[in-house]
């Protein structure tokens, strides 16, 4: 799953804003969070704020960690080596910090890979990073966790799709019987997990030429059958048939697509991250997408040679979901399980430091009722 900006590799440094360090309330450390996918590698550094959190680095390489995967069911010794070698410069930035907690997270490519597991094994004694395989159903829940500020909490429904380079998330939102819980990550009312990505996609169908339809058709019609074989969701079906939820995207097939629209002549996620797009924005960035020949789209700054097979993999997701599940509106998150990672891991430290004070009240007064 991704919400890494294309193309290539990316990083950035913010300093402290507004009060000096000196006047700034103590900070609890700093919380790293690191997502290995199918196609990218991805890590955020940061420490709490009010509201939130403020990143203070991060790294993004494109790995292609999935490549040839789905044809011989295992990791490729040179998709393995480019992962291990980004690992390494996560490792590096990591062990640089003083006080930090650490998640490593692995998806899709490690899940279902014959050799996923010594492939781990390898990592932790070459880069010193522990990576955990985590369920298709936490991808989906930290998803949901970090691009829920993104949410229109006046819709009735949302559906947040998460689309990876081996698999696809998706997650239907109830927002009516969410209302009491504005502040809060609203409970998932259905999830679906199917294990179709962007590389996934574009290794089943290969491109012979630019502008075939057919082709492209191809794809939306292979990620409609699962999600449309899947029923949980349908108590929510009757809110999208009315026009009252939207969708948030969160992949770098999807961002591509905004900086596309945009007309950026570089990516700049301040201007596409929280952006909202009609679906016949996303349609008409396919079209446009299509009619380029794979050289074109390598040459367009928000897509670049690294996404330039896989970004019509990405628009052919989208489009199959919004063809069962329409939504007028389309709001783009350049975030996602990082971030909901990062979240997690805070609210995990304030229950750890809650549930110390308590201990240490208690311990309080039986030491006056013993006095």
């Amino acid at each position: 799953m991704s919400d890494a900006p294309p193309p290539g590799e990316r990083h950035r440094t913010e300093r402290p804003q507004g009060a000096s360090a000196r006047h700034r309330p103590r900070s609890d450390g700093l919380y790293a969070a690191l997502d290995l996918g199918t196609n990218n590698c991805r890590l955020l550094i940061a420490e709490r704020s009010p509201g939130g959190f403020r990143v203070v680095d991060a790294y993004s390489r494109i790995v292609r960690l999935g490549e040839g995967l789905s044809q011989t069911g295992r990791l490729q010794p040179a998709a393995m080596d480019r992962a291990v070698a980004a690992l390494k410069v996560c490792g590096d930035r990591i062990r640089r910090r003083e006080r930090i907690k650490v998640r490593a997270i692995a998806t899709q490519a490690c899940r279902a890979a014959e050799n996923g597991g010594e492939f781990l094994d390898r990592v932790e004694r070459e880069s010193g990073l522990r990576l955990e395989i985590i369920t298709p159903q936490e991808e989906a829940r930290l998803s949901v966790a970090g691009s829920v500020n993104l949410l229109d909490r006046s819709g009735r429904a949302a559906l947040v799709l998460d689309v990876g380079g081996g698999s696809t998330e998706l997650s239907w939102l109830d927002l009516d019987a969410n209302r009491k819980n504005q502040a809060g990550v609203p409970s998932i009312h259905a999830w679906l997990s199917i294990p179709i990505g962007v590389v996934t996609l574009a290794e089943r169908f290969p491109e012979f030429g630019p502008g075939d339809p057919a082709w492209f058709r191809s794809m939306v019609e292979a990620i409609k059958a699962p999600v449309a074989a899947f029923d949980r969701a349908n108590g929510l079906r009757s809110v999208f048939d009315a026009g009252e939820a939207h969708l948030i995207g969160t992949s770098g097939a999807i961002t591509s697509l905004a900086g596309l629209f945009l007309n950026l002549p570089r990516y700049d996620r301040s201007k596409v991250d929280g952006l909202w797009l009609t679906r016949d924005d996303c349609d008409a960035m396919a079209d446009r997408l299509l009619r380029q020949s794979p050289a074109q789209r390598a040459a367009e700054p928000c897509i670049g040679p690294d996404r330039a097979d896989l970004v019509l993999a990405g628009a052919a997701i989208l489009q199959a979901v919004q063809e069962l599940w329409p939504c007028a509106r389309v709001r783009v998150a350049d975030r996602g399980l990082r971030e909901g990672v990062l979240l997690s891991m805070m609210a995990e430290s304030n229950g750890s430091r809650r549930s110390r004070r308590r201990r240490r009240g208690v311990a309080a007064r039986q030491a006056r009722a013993a006095a």
